[in-house]
């Protein structure tokens, strides 16, 4: 699908503000959206019961909001070469996240990191080849990171993803 208002990244002025809030259309089409990605306005419109002007003009916003960050692509990690998935905890010095979030983010195992409360101070979903290169980035390459005291790593035997259109 063509992304209406260009940068989809949320970058800019506009992400500064609060975004306006979604009425059940705009819900229909962030549903649409996620199931298919690549729909063209045309279908979204369609399924959404709108003109295509109107589903165009709704999807510009929620770009230029950040309610929508982009149009990916969901991968079977597995099938993709990357068969060893695993969910790392952190434990980092104090008042270190923006230091050590610039360094995962370098990482490209990872997949998605986050900031939470609790026990640990950072949760990782990493996916990488296999078992030897796991160890290899926990071992050698988190736990060398300045700020990262320690890691957990827990082995993930099975992933499924819940997302509309995987199932409903």
């Amino acid at each position: 699908m063509a992304e209406p208002g260009g940068d989809a990244s949320g970058a800019g002025a506009e992400q500064d503000r609060e975004p306006r809030p979604l009425d059940a259309i705009d819900r229909a089409i962030l549903r649409l959206l996620q199931e298919d990605g690549r729909a063209s306005i045309r279908s979204v419109a369609d399924r959404a019961h709108v003109s295509r002007a109107n589903a165009y003009a709704r999807i510009s916003r929620m770009v230029e909001d950040g309610v929508i960050r982009g149009f990916t692509a969901r991968v079977d990690h597995e099938r993709a070469g990357s068969g060893a998935s695993a969910y790392i905890t952190l434990k980092i010095v104090q008042n270190s996240w923006r230091d050590v979030r610039a360094e995962l983010l370098k990482l490209t195992e990872v997949d998605h990191m986050a900031l939470v409360s609790g026990d640990f101070d950072v949760l990782l979903l990493v996916h990488a080849a296999d078992n030897r290169a796991l160890r290899e980035l926990v071992l050698t390459r988190l736990h060398n990171l300045p700020g990262v005291l320690s890691t957990r790593t827990l082995l993930v035997f099975e992933e499924t993803d819940r997302r509309p259109g995987d199932g409903d």
